[in-house]
């Protein structure tokens, strides 16, 4: 976590993700009530269901879960195979980085506690998951979406082609989460990314190769889950998987470099990260098929 000074870069993400990502989730709540009522019904109250799951056991603040929840209910809302069936939305991919984190953040925890890297006993709070699934939402809002099918690299391409972005964002998410706690605990000792030096465990920037076998697998589960989940075919798998392992080398560059200087906190580094996994997904457009 960035200091105290670094407090306020993460409530700037906060407010850049939560009024943005409920306004959206109010309005197609009230488009789907008008429609089809069930799917505003299903997408809210699984939404809220997970929220407090998280809070419940642990996993989470309450503002954390009331975030997390209006996030799941965004992705939700704007990332599913037609038609809207629970098990083909963004839950899916949501879901399985939720799993992944939870099992990863506890597996090891008194080695941790040792170390004194383990996440406190309260779960995450609400800034750091606005940092590490905020975008995916963002990216994900109809809105966005239009415009971004209306640039020259998605131009030509499915409208599907846009869920990869998604993908890769909670992709990252996932593998820099795995990737940092399972490495503290089976990675041994840590190598600074940009050196290659031996550092203690914890510090920004270091690396491992346990740690990073576990992020790419985490990457390529979550990818897996939500490109199946939303029947997109292994292209968006790949791209999306790709874009997660770019986001979470990324992440790593800037923890040994911007974050180590103390310019930026570990919220606003998480959110950059996601934000270049969505970048190489980008890049990476021309792979996908054409509309």
């Amino acid at each position: 976590m960035g200091s105290s000074r670094q407090g306020w870069q993460s409530k700037l993400l906060l407010l850049l993700v939560l009024p943005w990502t409920a306004v959206s989730v109010v309005v197609q709540a009230r488009e789907w009530l008008a429609q089809q009522p069930s799917v505003a019904w299903w997408a809210v109250g699984v939404s809220a269901a997970l929220g407090l799951a998280a809070w419940g056991l642990g996993s989470a603040t309450p503002a954390a879960a009331l975030t997390g929840g209006v996030i799941n209910a965004g992705l939700m809302f704007t990332m599913f195979d037609p038609p809207f069936r629970v098990w083909r939305t963004g839950l899916i991919p949501v879901f399985t980085v939720l799993i992944l984190t939870s099992l990863a953040t506890r597996f090891g925890r008194r080695r941790k506690e040792r170390l004194g890297t383990a996440e406190g006993r309260h779960g995450r709070g609400a800034a750091q998951v606005a940092a590490n699934l905020g975008l995916a939402a963002l990216v994900m809002d109809p809105s966005v979406q239009s415009a971004l099918v209306d640039t020259h690299w998605l131009a030509g391409r499915a409208f599907s082609a846009v869920f990869a972005l998604g993908l890769a964002a909670l992709a990252e998410s996932a593998a820099d989460t795995v990737s940092s706690e399972i490495g503290q605990v089976l990675g041994g000792t840590p190598r600074m990314i940009t050196t290659f030096r031996r550092v203690e465990a914890g510090t920004d920037g270091g690396i491992t190769v346990a740690g990073t076998a576990a992020g790419l697998m985490a990457a390529g589960v979550v990818a897996a889950c939500g490109a199946g989940a939303l029947h997109l075919g292994p292209t968006v798998l790949f791209v999306s998987w790709a874009g997660g392992v770019f986001g979470l080398l990324f992440d790593s560059l800037l923890g040994a470099t911007v974050e180590r200087a103390g310019w930026l906190n570990n919220d606003a580094v998480n959110f950059l990260s996601t934000g270049s996994a969505i970048g190489f997904a980008v890049a990476l457009m021309p792979l996908m098929p054409g509309s």
